[in-house]
Protein backbone atom coordinates (compact mmCIF):
# COMPACT_ATOMS: atom_id res chain seq x y z
CA UNK A 1 0.00 0.00 0.00
CA UNK A 2 2.76 2.44 0.94
CA UNK A 3 4.54 1.80 -2.36
CA UNK A 4 1.34 2.47 -4.36
CA UNK A 5 0.56 5.64 -2.43
CA UNK A 6 4.09 6.93 -2.78
CA UNK A 7 4.07 6.23 -6.50
CA UNK A 8 0.79 8.11 -6.84
CA UNK A 9 2.42 11.14 -5.23
CA UNK A 10 5.46 10.86 -7.48
CA UNK A 11 7.67 9.74 -4.58
CA UNK A 12 10.18 6.96 -5.22
CA UNK A 13 10.48 4.93 -2.01
CA UNK A 14 14.02 4.00 -0.84
CA UNK A 15 14.82 0.35 -1.27
CA UNK A 16 18.06 -1.47 -0.64
CA UNK A 17 19.50 -3.31 -3.61
CA UNK A 18 18.49 -6.95 -3.71
CA UNK A 19 20.99 -9.29 -2.05
CA UNK A 20 22.94 -11.64 -4.29
CA UNK A 21 24.92 -14.80 -3.57
CA UNK A 22 28.59 -14.25 -2.77
CA UNK A 23 30.21 -15.65 -5.91
CA UNK A 24 33.63 -14.00 -5.99
CA UNK A 25 36.62 -16.39 -6.21
CA UNK A 26 37.63 -17.74 -2.82
CA UNK A 27 41.14 -18.66 -1.81
CA UNK A 28 42.93 -20.31 1.10
CA UNK A 29 45.96 -19.07 3.00
CA UNK A 30 47.92 -22.31 3.19
CA UNK A 31 49.21 -21.41 6.65
CA UNK A 32 45.88 -22.90 7.75
CA UNK A 33 47.03 -26.39 6.72
CA UNK A 34 50.69 -26.07 7.79
CA UNK A 35 50.32 -29.08 10.13
CA UNK A 36 49.60 -31.27 7.08
CA UNK A 37 52.46 -29.99 4.92
CA UNK A 38 54.77 -31.29 3.55
CA UNK A 39 53.88 -34.83 4.67
CA UNK A 40 50.46 -34.66 2.97
CA UNK A 41 51.05 -32.13 0.19
CA UNK A 42 49.16 -33.91 -2.56
CA UNK A 43 46.14 -35.03 -0.52
CA UNK A 44 45.79 -31.59 1.10
CA UNK A 45 45.97 -29.57 -2.12
CA UNK A 46 43.53 -31.97 -3.80
CA UNK A 47 41.09 -31.66 -0.88
CA UNK A 48 41.20 -27.85 -0.96
CA UNK A 49 40.43 -27.86 -4.69
CA UNK A 50 37.60 -30.36 -4.22
CA UNK A 51 35.95 -28.08 -1.65
CA UNK A 52 35.67 -25.46 -4.40
CA UNK A 53 38.47 -23.01 -3.64
CA UNK A 54 40.10 -21.53 -6.76
CA UNK A 55 43.03 -19.54 -5.35
CA UNK A 56 45.69 -19.89 -2.70
CA UNK A 57 48.12 -17.73 -0.80
CA UNK A 58 51.43 -19.51 -0.29
CA UNK A 59 54.36 -19.17 2.09
CA UNK A 60 57.50 -18.35 0.10
CA UNK A 61 59.40 -21.38 1.38
CA UNK A 62 56.66 -23.69 0.03
CA UNK A 63 56.14 -21.98 -3.31
CA UNK A 64 58.49 -23.96 -5.55
CA UNK A 65 57.57 -27.31 -3.99
CA UNK A 66 53.80 -26.81 -4.19
CA UNK A 67 53.63 -25.08 -7.55
CA UNK A 68 53.25 -28.26 -9.68
CA UNK A 69 50.47 -29.54 -7.42
CA UNK A 70 48.64 -26.22 -7.50
CA UNK A 71 48.79 -26.24 -11.29
CA UNK A 72 47.58 -29.84 -11.40
CA UNK A 73 44.52 -28.98 -9.31
CA UNK A 74 43.77 -25.62 -10.97
CA UNK A 75 44.57 -23.55 -7.88
CA UNK A 76 46.12 -20.19 -8.71
CA UNK A 77 48.87 -18.90 -6.36
CA UNK A 78 47.62 -15.32 -6.50
CA UNK A 79 49.59 -14.14 -3.48
CA UNK A 80 52.66 -15.12 -1.48
CA UNK A 81 53.96 -14.26 1.99
CA UNK A 82 57.67 -13.47 1.83
CA UNK A 83 60.22 -13.43 4.64
CA UNK A 84 60.05 -10.16 6.59
CA UNK A 85 63.84 -10.05 6.86
CA UNK A 86 64.16 -9.60 3.08
CA UNK A 87 62.46 -6.24 3.62
CA UNK A 88 63.90 -5.19 6.98
CA UNK A 89 67.35 -6.75 6.62
CA UNK A 90 67.07 -8.14 10.16
CA UNK A 91 68.12 -11.74 9.57
CA UNK A 92 69.20 -13.78 12.59
CA UNK A 93 72.99 -13.61 12.89
CA UNK A 94 74.69 -15.56 10.09
CA UNK A 95 71.31 -16.93 8.95
CA UNK A 96 70.64 -14.88 5.82
CA UNK A 97 70.19 -17.15 2.77
CA UNK A 98 72.68 -16.77 -0.07
CA UNK A 99 70.11 -15.17 -2.38
CA UNK A 100 68.01 -13.03 -0.04
CA UNK A 101 67.41 -9.91 -2.13
CA UNK A 102 64.00 -8.52 -3.05
CA UNK A 103 65.09 -8.78 -6.69
CA UNK A 104 65.36 -12.55 -6.25
CA UNK A 105 61.96 -12.60 -4.51
CA UNK A 106 60.41 -10.77 -7.47
CA UNK A 107 61.95 -13.35 -9.79
CA UNK A 108 60.33 -16.13 -7.75
CA UNK A 109 56.97 -14.39 -7.81
CA UNK A 110 57.07 -14.00 -11.59
CA UNK A 111 58.31 -17.55 -12.15
CA UNK A 112 55.37 -19.07 -10.28
CA UNK A 113 52.63 -16.65 -11.36
CA UNK A 114 52.27 -14.72 -8.10
CA UNK A 115 50.70 -11.25 -8.46
CA UNK A 116 50.86 -9.97 -4.87
CA UNK A 117 53.98 -10.01 -2.68
CA UNK A 118 53.14 -9.68 1.00
CA UNK A 119 55.10 -8.71 4.09
CA UNK A 120 53.28 -10.94 6.59
CA UNK A 121 54.50 -9.93 10.02
CA UNK A 122 56.73 -7.68 12.10
CA UNK A 123 58.26 -9.66 15.00
CA UNK A 124 57.78 -8.19 18.50
CA UNK A 125 61.52 -7.62 18.89
CA UNK A 126 61.41 -5.22 15.92
CA UNK A 127 58.46 -3.14 17.16
CA UNK A 128 59.97 0.06 18.46
CA UNK A 129 58.79 3.62 19.00
CA UNK A 130 56.82 5.60 16.45
CA UNK A 131 60.01 6.75 14.71
CA UNK A 132 60.85 3.10 14.02
CA UNK A 133 57.62 2.84 12.00
CA UNK A 134 58.70 5.82 9.90
CA UNK A 135 61.91 3.95 9.11
CA UNK A 136 59.94 0.79 8.35
CA UNK A 137 57.61 2.77 6.08
CA UNK A 138 60.60 4.08 4.12
CA UNK A 139 61.86 0.53 3.64
CA UNK A 140 58.43 -0.62 2.50
CA UNK A 141 58.13 2.31 0.09
CA UNK A 142 61.43 1.32 -1.52
CA UNK A 143 60.34 -2.33 -1.77
CA UNK A 144 56.91 -1.31 -3.06
CA UNK A 145 58.41 0.84 -5.80
CA UNK A 146 60.63 -2.05 -6.92
CA UNK A 147 57.62 -4.35 -6.92
CA UNK A 148 55.45 -1.94 -8.89
CA UNK A 149 58.23 -1.45 -11.46
CA UNK A 150 58.17 -5.23 -11.95
CA UNK A 151 54.43 -5.17 -12.66
CA UNK A 152 53.43 -6.70 -9.30
CA UNK A 153 51.88 -5.33 -6.08
CA UNK A 154 53.42 -5.18 -2.60
CA UNK A 155 51.14 -5.48 0.44
CA UNK A 156 51.51 -5.29 4.20
CA UNK A 157 49.49 -7.73 6.33
CA UNK A 158 48.22 -6.31 9.61
CA UNK A 159 47.87 -7.85 13.03
CA UNK A 160 46.52 -6.08 16.13
CA UNK A 161 49.64 -4.34 17.51
CA UNK A 162 49.49 -1.63 14.84
CA UNK A 163 46.31 -0.25 16.46
CA UNK A 164 47.61 0.14 20.01
CA UNK A 165 47.72 3.68 21.39
CA UNK A 166 45.85 6.96 21.11
CA UNK A 167 44.31 7.79 17.73
CA UNK A 168 46.88 9.63 15.65
CA UNK A 169 49.73 8.17 17.71
CA UNK A 170 49.47 4.52 16.77
CA UNK A 171 51.82 2.55 14.49
CA UNK A 172 49.02 2.30 11.90
CA UNK A 173 48.67 6.11 11.88
CA UNK A 174 52.40 6.58 11.29
CA UNK A 175 52.34 4.01 8.51
CA UNK A 176 49.33 5.53 6.78
CA UNK A 177 50.95 8.96 6.94
CA UNK A 178 54.26 7.78 5.50
CA UNK A 179 53.49 4.90 3.13
CA UNK A 180 53.28 5.61 -0.59
CA UNK A 181 49.67 4.77 -1.56
CA UNK A 182 50.75 4.01 -5.13
CA UNK A 183 53.38 1.46 -4.09
CA UNK A 184 52.33 -0.09 -0.77
CA UNK A 185 48.95 -1.74 -0.33
CA UNK A 186 47.32 -3.69 2.48
CA UNK A 187 46.21 -7.23 3.05
CA UNK A 188 43.60 -6.61 5.70
CA UNK A 189 43.04 -9.36 8.24
CA UNK A 190 39.53 -8.71 9.51
CA UNK A 191 40.06 -10.89 12.59
CA UNK A 192 43.01 -8.88 13.90
CA UNK A 193 41.36 -5.57 13.04
CA UNK A 194 38.42 -6.66 15.19
CA UNK A 195 40.58 -8.06 18.02
CA UNK A 196 42.13 -4.57 18.25
CA UNK A 197 38.66 -3.07 18.74
CA UNK A 198 38.15 -1.70 15.23
CA UNK A 199 35.41 -2.14 12.63
CA UNK A 200 36.76 -3.83 9.46
CA UNK A 201 34.10 -2.14 7.31
CA UNK A 202 35.04 1.33 8.55
CA UNK A 203 38.74 0.63 8.02
CA UNK A 204 38.17 -0.65 4.49
CA UNK A 205 36.29 2.54 3.73
CA UNK A 206 39.15 4.62 5.15
CA UNK A 207 41.66 2.69 3.02
CA UNK A 208 39.47 2.57 -0.08
CA UNK A 209 41.47 1.43 -3.10
CA UNK A 210 44.41 0.32 -0.95
CA UNK A 211 43.14 -3.12 0.20
CA UNK A 212 43.27 -5.57 -2.72
CA UNK A 213 43.54 -8.63 -0.43
CA UNK A 214 41.30 -9.67 2.47
CA UNK A 215 41.88 -12.37 5.08
CA UNK A 216 38.62 -13.91 6.27
CA UNK A 217 38.48 -15.62 9.66
CA UNK A 218 36.03 -15.35 12.50
CA UNK A 219 36.48 -14.36 16.14
CA UNK A 220 35.04 -16.02 19.21
CA UNK A 221 32.20 -14.07 20.81
CA UNK A 222 33.25 -12.18 23.92
CA UNK A 223 36.90 -11.85 22.94
CA UNK A 224 38.36 -8.85 24.78
CA UNK A 225 40.15 -6.09 22.91
CA UNK A 226 43.88 -6.76 22.77
CA UNK A 227 47.00 -5.95 20.80
CA UNK A 228 49.12 -9.11 20.97
CA UNK A 229 49.07 -12.27 18.87
CA UNK A 230 49.03 -14.60 21.89
CA UNK A 231 45.28 -15.08 22.00
CA UNK A 232 43.94 -18.51 22.95
CA UNK A 233 43.67 -20.95 20.07
CA UNK A 234 39.89 -21.22 20.37
CA UNK A 235 39.60 -17.49 19.57
CA UNK A 236 40.05 -18.41 15.90
CA UNK A 237 36.83 -19.72 14.41
CA UNK A 238 35.43 -20.84 11.08
CA UNK A 239 33.84 -18.02 9.10
CA UNK A 240 30.24 -17.70 10.24
CA UNK A 241 30.78 -19.38 13.61
CA UNK A 242 31.90 -16.29 15.50
CA UNK A 243 31.05 -12.65 16.07
CA UNK A 244 32.15 -10.81 12.91
CA UNK A 245 29.50 -9.37 10.57
CA UNK A 246 30.58 -11.05 7.35
CA UNK A 247 27.55 -9.99 5.28
CA UNK A 248 28.48 -6.35 5.97
CA UNK A 249 32.19 -7.00 5.35
CA UNK A 250 31.53 -8.73 2.03
CA UNK A 251 29.07 -6.08 0.86
CA UNK A 252 31.65 -3.37 1.50
CA UNK A 253 34.73 -5.19 0.19
CA UNK A 254 34.26 -4.92 -3.60
CA UNK A 255 33.08 -1.31 -3.29
CA UNK A 256 36.31 -0.47 -1.48
CA UNK A 257 38.55 -2.24 -4.00
CA UNK A 258 39.08 -5.75 -2.61
CA UNK A 259 40.05 -8.18 -5.39
CA UNK A 260 40.89 -11.45 -3.63
CA UNK A 261 39.50 -13.20 -0.54
CA UNK A 262 41.53 -15.74 1.44
CA UNK A 263 40.09 -17.88 4.21
CA UNK A 264 42.63 -18.33 6.98
CA UNK A 265 42.24 -19.97 10.38
CA UNK A 266 45.44 -19.93 12.41
CA UNK A 267 44.22 -22.73 14.69
CA UNK A 268 41.38 -25.18 14.17
CA UNK A 269 39.67 -27.52 16.65
CA UNK A 270 40.43 -30.55 14.49
CA UNK A 271 41.14 -31.26 10.83
CA UNK A 272 42.01 -27.90 9.21
CA UNK A 273 40.56 -29.05 5.88
CA UNK A 274 37.22 -29.70 7.59
CA UNK A 275 37.30 -26.16 9.02
CA UNK A 276 38.09 -24.73 5.57
CA UNK A 277 35.09 -26.61 4.20
CA UNK A 278 32.80 -25.15 6.90
CA UNK A 279 33.96 -21.63 6.04
CA UNK A 280 33.48 -22.24 2.32
CA UNK A 281 29.94 -23.58 2.75
CA UNK A 282 28.99 -20.60 4.91
CA UNK A 283 30.47 -18.04 2.49
CA UNK A 284 28.88 -19.61 -0.57
CA UNK A 285 25.53 -19.64 1.22
CA UNK A 286 25.63 -15.93 1.99
CA UNK A 287 23.54 -13.36 0.18
CA UNK A 288 25.15 -9.94 0.34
Amino acid sequence: MLGSAAAGLGIVPFCRAAAHPFTRPLGVQLYTVRSLLPAQDEATIKAIAEIGYKEVEVIHGDLARLSPLLKQHNLKPVSCHFETAIITGNWPKDKAPANSTWEAAIDDAKKFGVEYMVMPYLPPAERGDLDSYKVLSEKMNHIGQETRAAGLQFCYHNHAFEFKGEAGQRPIDVMLKNLDPKSVFFEMDVFWVSVAGNDPVALMKQLKGRVPLLHLKDKKKGTPVGYVESVSHDTFMEVGNGSLDFPAILRAAPLDGVKHYFVEQDYTPGDPVASLKQSYIYLRGLRV
